[in-house]
């Protein structure tokens, strides 16, 4: 294994969260130019659709190392999966009518929400609370998006 990873243990680990960050940013591939809404329910149908998937036994490996680790390495590592996400977020919202700042802190609130909204129905085995979480999310991106104009036709 110290052959394929000679950095050990966090290498390994920082190799596979930047594989589970680029798999959720292939999940936005195509939303170039959409509503906000709609950038936000597909990145929330991402999650939902792991969680079904799995019967809520899934979560998200960023999340789960970042809870898990005391290593400053693998924390900026996760970081800067997290970081991409909220890029690659503000830049779809920002495409989708939202002035920067604003879909910035969406962004970092979508993902926020979601992760935790996904923790809590891995932990109860439930789906509910994701969607509790979810139908919130979307709703605040709707009123954000109305605020702007940035209301597109799929509102």
């Amino acid at each position: 294994m110290y052959h394929h990873f000679p950095g050990g243990k966090d290498q390994l680990i920082g190799e596979a969260i930047d594989l589970a960050g680029r798999r959720s940013l292939e999940h936005m591939n195509g939303l170039d130019g959409q509503t906000p809404e709609a950038i936000a329910a597909r990145f929330l149908d991402g999650w939902r659709e792991l969680l079904v998937r799995t019967q809520c036994r899934a979560g998200c490996a960023v999340m789960a190392v970042t809870v898990a680790t005391d290593s400053d390495e693998v924390l900026r590592h996760a970081d800067s999966v997290f970081a991409s996400w909220v890029e690659r977020l503000t830049q779809l919202f920002v495409a989708g009518g939202l002035p920067s700042a604003t879909a910035s802190d969406l962004a970092t609130g979508l993902i926020a929400g979601s992760e935790g909204a996904v923790a809590i129905s891995r932990a109860q085995r439930d789906l509910r609370p994701f969607e509790v979480v979810a139908k919130q999310l979307i709703d605040q991106v709707r009123a954000v998006s109305a605020e702007h104009g940035a209301e597109g036709p799929e509102s």
